[in-house]
């Protein structure tokens, strides 16, 4: 059985569609992290653009929806946005929003023109206005499910010449207590166990827009996963499997794994038909390899990964790292549903910033990661 298994996911990995998978790859990472979705976030409709972009594809490929007749799983909460102005001048320098300043996410909205007084050597203080400026060497960016009663304001330290000692600032935020969100759920049904289910997820938010002008692509995270996702369901949309093959795409990642969470406590399926499941992260790298969280879980399974890997030479190694809630698997593997979660290391650098671009993404084993999800959903249920 074993030597049938390697000869037909040899087998599989011979077959030469896989440029043509790599293309419609591109195209979509492209069209992720383009200016129209503004970061697939909570500005511009940029989250619902993602998500009606995503809709449209799992339905011209012929999904069908897990349940009833809508692909969507609606549900909200509450989130800080910054749809307006975003101005700073600091010792009278116009600075540029998202590289060489950003405002903490949990910050509320000021406008005025004030000095400051130095706490430390990277903090400085206005407590009149009640605001923050922190010199940092990088600018990482979040979400934010409420707003303080102070501005902080993060600057880049090579933005400067000079320790900040006045400042001009404009900048407006607006709280959003029911943010309408949807994850968008999608299945190729099994020809003889279509209740037997191998589950393919990645999140497709991301931080959206900081102002009028700035936007965050976020094409490793998680534009990546999504491009990933949605090829892996045009192939098994055109090759159905014996068992179900479903397919979620979820928002609400960035604010706190909540579309995954809202999931599991609304399944769509029965959590206990899920025969395995697979979550994937910032895939766009790979040159040093990649990282299973829940490697050690799930030693069966982890081990059938790493085989299929060896055999087909497709990625430099696979580590294996123990549970954590760092991902859309995590409120799964508490319900009882095995779960691998999977993302790329190596390559850029830019994370939660204005620099991680679909130009830049290499999709170093785009390709060989898509032998190897194939031939290990093949070989699990086997």
């Amino acid at each position: 059985m074993r030597r049938f298994l390697i000869i037909s996911f040899l087998l599989l990995i011979s077959f030469n569609g896989f440029g043509q998978d790599l293309t419609y790859a591109r195209q979509t990472l492209n069209k992720l992290t383009s200016a129209e979705f503004w970061g697939r976030g909570y500005t511009k409709n940029g989250m619902g653009k993602a998500a009606d972009f995503i809709e449209s594809e799992f339905k011209s490929f012929g999904l069908q929806p897990m349940e009833g007749k809508s692909f969507r799983q609606n549900f909200s909460f509450p989130v800080n946005t910054f749809p307006g102005q975003m101005e700073l001048s600091i010792n009278g320098k116009k600075l540029i929003a998202g590289k060489d300043f950003i405002i903490n996410q949990a910050s509320k909205g000021i406008k005025t023109t004030t000095d400051l007084i130095q706490k430390d050597s990277v903090t400085f203080l206005n407590q009149e206005h009640r605001i923050v400026v922190l010199l940092t060497d990088k600018l990482t960016w979040s979400v934010a499910q409420e707003v303080a009663d102070f501005t902080e304001i993060l600057v880049k330290k090579s933005a400067l010449s000079e320790s900040p000692k006045n400042l001009s600032v404009n900048m407006e935020n607006e709280f959003v207590p029911q943010f309408k969100a949807a994850n968008i759920c999608g299945m190729v049904k099994g020809t003889t166990n279509p209740d037997s289910v191998i589950l393919m997820t990645a999140h497709y938010d991301h931080l959206g827009g900081m102002g009028k002008d700035t936007y965050f692509p976020g094409a490793n995270d998680n534009g990546s996963g999504v491009s990933f996702l949605l090829s892996l369901a045009k192939y098994y949309a055109a090759n159905p499997q014996k068992y179900s093959i479903a397919f979620i795409c979820f928002a609400g990642e960035e604010a706190g794994i909540l579309g995954s969470k809202y999931f599991t406590e609304h399944p769509l399926i029965p959590l206990q038909r899920i025969r395995f499941m697979f979550n994937v992260d910032m895939v766009g790298t790979g040159e040093t390899g990649a990282t299973v969280v829940n490697a050690t879980q799930y030693p069966k399974e982890f081990a059938l990964l790493n085989r299929m890997n060896d055999t087909g030479k497709l990625l430099v190694k696979i580590n294996p790292r123990g549970k954590a809630a760092n991902s859309d698997h995590y409120f799964f593997t508490e319900k009882g549903v095995p779960a691998f979660f999977l993302y790329t290391q190596g390559g850029i650098a830019a994370y939660h910033d204005v620099f991680d671009k679909a130009e830049t993404l290499p999709f170093t084993v785009y390709e060989n990661l898509f032998k190897l999800f194939v031939g290990f959903n093949k070989a699990l249920v086997n």
